[in-house]
């Protein structure tokens, strides 16, 4: 199968185009740098310059793939603020290619802020009004339009060497502080995953996902927040610290700070049964045990 990946050179992306590659699969990578290119090209892939922005140049690639797998995503500030509207349009602009051709389209969502409080499930399917990511609802609008259109719902912890996402955020915030600071009494939950177990998942999806699939990438249902600030605390060398709600914003910043007060554990019970898959890499407290995140300040 000939696979399009956009986001193709990002901490999950490198993952997923060398699962694809090592499973015979080819790969064209959206790069948009002289840089980016040169990655996929020494990955063993081919390149497709261009950006989110340059609809026509997504369509061009994806009616040229027999399959998109789509990860791109902005989750710093300010592209942030942006970044759900800009999603939803490059999706729209994948899926009108593929209608009706039964070729996948495989799209990342997440899990955080779908069901605070209580254990998301695959089956569960949020108000998404509500939901500020629109990724989940623009894929599985292709889904009766002749798309084999799916999502995987990924953890705020996709983790492992090389991330520089939350959880290498959390390490540099706890220098920066003196401190791993968490929120309340720490019981908020966090799941995680492995990068590597993710992008199996995906390679699975897209080889044998169903249309309006709801897959949740998670290897790890709920780890407290006071656990994970103790780990990083124990590897940074400072003490963990509780803070009130608004002082965690305040000490973490916004995004940070938001995301440690959030309780949003979920489930992979029916993913693993769907697809027979099973994660088999380090948790995210045994990866931060390893040293693996302290090594270079981020």
């Amino acid at each position: 199968m000939n696979v399009f990946v956009t986001g193709a050179t990002g901490f999950i992306g490198t993952a997923v185009v060398q699962e694809l590659l090592q499973a015979g699969h080819r790969v064209t990578g959206l790069a948009r740098s002289d840089q980016g290119a040169g990655q996929l090209q020494a990955a063993g892939a081919s390149v497709h310059r261009g950006t989110l922005d340059d609809l026509s140049s997504l369509k061009a690639a994806a009616a040229a793939a027999d399959g998109v797998v789509h990860l791109a995503f902005v989750h710093t500030f300010p592209g942030f603020l942006f970044a759900p509207g800009k999603d939803a349009k490059a999706i729209g602009a994948l899926g009108s290619v593929l209608a009706g051709t039964g070729k996948p389209l495989v799209v990342a969502g997440g899990v955080h802020g779908l069901r605070p409080g209580e254990i998301l499930t695959e089956e569960y399917i949020p108000d998404y009004r509500k939901v500020p990511r629109k990724s989940e609802q623009a894929v599985l609008a292709w889904a009766d339009r002749g798309v084999r259109a799916s999502v995987i719902r990924l953890p705020p912890s996709v983790h492992g060497d090389g991330d520089k996402g939350f959880v290498a955020w959390l390490v540099a915030r706890a220098r920066k502080n003196e401190a791993a600071v968490f929120a309340d009494d720490g019981r908020q939950r966090w799941a995680a995953v492995h990068r590597l177990d993710a992008a199996r998942l995906f390679r699975l999806v897209l080889e044998s996902g169903i249309a309006g699939g709801i897959y949740n990438g998670v290897g790890e249902e709920g780890l407290a927040f006071g656990d994970l600030a103790a780990a990083i605390g124990r590897g940074v060398g400072v003490p963990a610290v509780s803070k009130s709600s608004w002082g965690a914003v305040r000490s973490l910043g916004l995004l940070l700070g938001l995301l440690a007060r959030m309780d949003c554990p979920a489930s992979s019970r029916l993913t693993q049964q769907a697809l027979k898959w099973s994660p088999t890499h380090p948790g995210l407290l045994e990866d931060l045990d390893s040293g693996s995140y302290f090594g270079v300040p981020p």
